[in-house]
């Protein structure tokens, strides 16, 4: 067998999940690092997926960490574990999100992500805190927030050397949409997030340049039928796209298909928000300086109690989307994978199943939904010796 043969993979018999809809019992060829074609006759060798669905790798905005590990540590070989705990799960694109610290440490933190992101670990770096509101501060240190001064967000933004891809901050704060525009001319997402924000105030970030809500309804004021608050201004404006975490804990199903019922799923990213607990069991954790324990696979804050984060993980979220709250194939892989790519400007390489893309797979099981194998990059990170080969005619 030559090295071509070897970077050769073809996959029949699959449900796959294309743009343009659900196909029955196709074929997907994949040659190196790519998608090379599909359809064709089923060849000895092949890989039988009978009764398993590809649909693209997920790609994660919004992360902390997963695997016992976290981003925040400032330490290469944490955030290494991390992102091959959540591959493993399916996500075959993460950006990396810090947590509010001393400017200073951020900025260290992002040092140590930016090597990861040149050496193709990463997506890029997600900045949440510390320009949020004291009174939306979540599992962020009261003690540590910062209003969101230009300098001091454009500090955070260099140190990521261009690998800054998100920033979240309060737009009602001093130098709020002084930021917002900065970001958006520097080309970095401001998103909107642990706010205390109004109505008002909301759409003046949007029209600034705020593309981007963090983790919908969740720290932000509710709404109200003479306040409509921030919520209302971010659900309503096709600019902006809403985080949605879907692990039955942050929200009710019945929110998220609100959400979606508005937004539609072209402008929906289901995120994960996980922290270092996401994949591993109940227990203490650090998240940032903070300390957080997990029972029952949710996270809270030891002091406070505040929900701190999530235990999710990507392929989770898509089987809750499809069971619970009823989406079609199309919209839950639309949100996961096509409307994030998107967002990032990855749409030419990932987020859909189409020839020329990189081969970031993910197959479950037609029925259950299960996560059954992993490709990145046309090759099997998990699974990949779970399925027979087509036997010759």
């Amino acid at each position: 067998m030559t090295t071509a043969d070897r970077d050769r993979t073809a996959l029949a018999g699959a449900r796959l999940v294309l743009p343009g809809g659900v196909v029955e019992g196709d074929r997907i060829a994949v040659e190196g690092e790519r998608i090379a074609a599909f359809g064709g006759d089923t060849e000895p060798g092949d890989l039988d997926l009978t009764g398993y669905t590809v649909v693209p790798g997920f790609v994660d905005l919004h992360v902390h960490g997963g695997g016992g590990a976290a981003y925040t540590s400032g330490i290469a070989e944490e955030a290494l574990l991390a992102a091959r705990a959540h591959l493993e799960h399916g996500t075959t694109t993460t950006v990396a999100s810090t947590v509010t610290g001393e400017i200073d440490e951020v900025a260290r933190q992002a040092h140590v992500l930016s090597e990861l992101v040149e050496d193709g670990v990463l997506a890029g770096i997600h900045f949440e805190g510390p320009f949020i509101s004291h009174n939306r501060c979540g599992a962020h240190r009261p003690d540590l927030l910062r209003d969101p001064d230009p300098a001091l967000v454009r500090k955070l933004v260099d140190a990521a050397r261009g690998h800054a891809k998100m920033v979240t901050l309060a737009p009602e704060l001093p130098g709020g949409l002084e930021s917002v525009r900065m970001l958006a001319d520097l080309g970095v997402i401001a998103a909107v997030g642990h706010t205390d924000s109004d109505y008002a105030t909301t759409l003046e970030a949007i029209e600034a340049g705020a593309s981007v809500a963090t983790h919908l309804f969740n720290a932000m004021p509710g709404i109200a039928h003479r306040a409509p608050g921030p919520i209302v201004a971010l659900l309503e404006d096709e600019r902006v796209t809403v985080e949605l975490i879907n692990d039955g804990v942050h929200l009710h199903p019945s929110v998220l298909d609100l959400a979606y019922g508005t937004a539609g799923a072209n402008r929906v990213a289901l995120i994960t928000d996980a922290m270092g607990a996401a994949g591993m069991g109940d227990g203490l954790y650090p998240l940032g300086p903070l300390q957080v324990e997990v029972k029952d696979g949710v996270a809270r804050l030891v002091e406070g109690g505040a929900i701190a984060g999530s235990t999710l993980t990507l392929d989770v979220a898509f089987k809750r989307s499809v069971t619970v709250n009823g989406l079609s194939l199309n919209q839950t892989v639309e949100s996961l994978s096509a409307t994030p790519a998107r967002l990032l400007g990855l749409s030419d390489s990932i987020g859909s199943l189409e020839t020329g893309k990189l081969a970031d797979l993910v197959v479950v099981d037609s029925e259950s939904y299960d996560l059954v194998a992993v490709m990145r990059r046309g090759r099997w990170v998990v699974g990949g010796d779970a399925f027979s080969t087509v036997k010759p005619a």
